[in-house]
């Protein structure tokens, strides 16, 4: 009788840590994809675009970059556990249109890098992040239908982008 119990006891435990196995790579995936956006902006620029943008006139409300960049790798961490409580929560057929407004709200995050820095074009990464501000609104709305959490771990980056939309119009009013 005791050995059928431990047998049991065994069974269990080890579905459970299979489980535990599949919840850390869901969640291991879904921070990698949206951190791997922001590598992804950054390795496609230069170190001479990066000069171009210390010759700017800048508002004085302009954060250094190591805070706009520690701010952003915040910001997609909070996207990956945003992204991965969605997916827990439903069937992948009624996701799709919620994941490919996700998926663009990825996509212009790291087109904007290479836009407004690698072309240095001001005005290409003004009409990006309006575009992304968009998709996060649309994503915070479509998450919030599925699970209040997943939508508030986004509304930081809806905030940040706010701001950055302040800032991108600032060196395009003054570097005109």
């Amino acid at each position: 009788m005791n050995i059928k119990v431990f047998e049991n006891l065994k069974t269990v435990n080890l579905k459970n840590i299979n489980a535990d196995k599949k919840i850390i790579l869901i969640l291991f995936g879904s921070v990698l994809i949206c951190l791997s956006t922001g590598i992804i902006g950054k390795l496609t620029i230069s170190p001479e675009s990066l000069i171009w943008y210390n010759y700017l006139f800048k508002p004085a409300l302009n954060p250094p970059a190591w805070l706009f960049q520690g701010i952003w790798v915040i910001l997609y961490l909070l996207m990956g556990v945003s992204l991965y409580i969605f997916l827990k929560k439903e069937s992948l057929g009624s996701k799709k249109l919620t994941l490919i407004i996700f998926g663009s709200q990825l996509l212009l995050n790291a087109l904007w890098v290479p836009v407004f820095f690698g072309l240095r074009s001001i005005a290409g990464g003004f009409v990006i992040i309006i575009l992304l501000w968009a998709a996060i609104y649309l994503t915070i709305y479509k998450f919030y239908k599925v699970s209040i959490p997943a939508a508030l771990l986004l509304t930081p980056s809806l905030l940040w982008v706010s701001y950055t939309i302040g800032l991108n119009l600032s060196f395009w009013i003054w570097n005109a």
